[in-house]
């Protein structure tokens, strides 16, 4: 085994901690992390800050999961916090115990202490067998579970990570209370990079997009931009953008890289369509799952096509 590089040479990636968490889990995915400094933080605004301030070389936050969807703190922190590319994602089977301080029994719990969006995916369960509990809001699902221990929280028991118990000296009250087995987050890795990952074949470019006025059919023309060119959409969220009623951003995740002609095409659509487009960036997905599209909508395609426009404009000789 290769000894680890000195702590001066090694480069720092923010995550949401304490350590346990499944932000921490993701982080362990990303191949270029291993071996260098992770930093707990306590919020996504801080991960990306410490980006932006060059105190890290990159962050892990959570993005969008298969039950509740896109995580908007962080949607919202892309959006207002220039600078930022994505330049990959993981995914983390997500599940959760329900812990308690030592000699608790689940009928003793009347608060439950937990993460919003881990409580988001265990209400049913909590709903089922604690019909009358108050819900605390956590920073994280660890700090949930640290909070019954270090006396700052009035919560009798808490949504933690099935591996909690190898950190904390809790008791595990239930097991498996996740309302889907399987549910998934995904992550994404942010750094101030401008290099874009090169292109695989299985790849997702991430926007945020505003609609230049509120009418009728903008957000037909808005998703126009890529259905006319073959771009199949992973996700599509809005978010207000606060300065007035009824004012929103869309956040975007589209099947393709921006070297694909296709998607460039679609960019260029959106560019002269908006008055504010953000590339957070193009990479592979982690799923690995090759983009399918219509032959129709081939780079070679596109290529075609401006080389004909070219020659009508050069009054290039017709082939016979």
């Amino acid at each position: 085994m290769s000894a680890a590089p000195p702590e001066d040479a090694r480069r720092s990636y923010s995550f949401l901690g304490p350590s346990g968490t499944f932000t921490e889990v993701a982080l362990g995915q990303v191949e270029e992390a291993r071996g260098q400094i992770w930093k707990p933080v306590s919020n996504v605004g801080e991960a990306l800050g410490d980006v932006l301030a060059g105190r890290s070389t990159a962050a892990v936050i959570a993005i969008e999961n298969s039950v509740d969807g896109g995580v908007s703190v962080a949607q919202d922190a892309l959006a207002t916090m220039p600078g930022l590319r994505i330049v990959g994602e993981v995914l983390v089977p997500v599940n959760f115990f329900l812990v308690a301080r030592p000699g608790t029994r689940l009928e003793d719990v009347a608060i439950v202490n937990a993460h919003p969006v881990a409580y988001g995916q265990c209400h049913l369960w909590l709903d089922a067998k604690l019909p009358s509990h108050g819900h605390i809001p956590a920073s994280s699902n660890v700090a949930a579970a640290a909070s019954l221990l270090d006396g700052t929280s009035t919560a009798d028991a808490a949504v933690a990570p099935p591996g909690i118990v190898d950190h904390y000296e809790l008791d595990v009250l239930a097991e498996n209370i996740g309302d889907n087995p399987n549910a998934v987050t995904r992550f994404v890795v942010v750094s101030r990079s401008r290099e874009i990952p090169a292109r695989t074949g299985a790849d997702k470019t991430s926007l945020i997009v505003e609609l230049p006025n509120d009418q009728a059919g903008s957000l037909l023309d808005m998703l126009e931009q890529f259905s006319t060119r073959g771009v199949n959409l992973s996700l599509i969220e809005s978010r207000p953008i606060g300065d007035a009623l009824g004012r929103y951003r869309f956040v975007i995740d589209a099947l393709g890289h921006i070297e694909d002609e296709r998607m460039a095409d679609a960019l260029l659509g959106l560019r002269r369509f908006s008055p504010n487009v953000i590339f957070l960036g193009s990479y592979p997905s982690a799923d690995r799952t090759a983009v399918d599209y219509h032959s129709r909508y081939n780079d070679e395609v596109f290529i075609e096509a401006r080389d004909w426009l070219r020659g009508l404009l050069s009054a290039e000789p017709l082939e016979d």
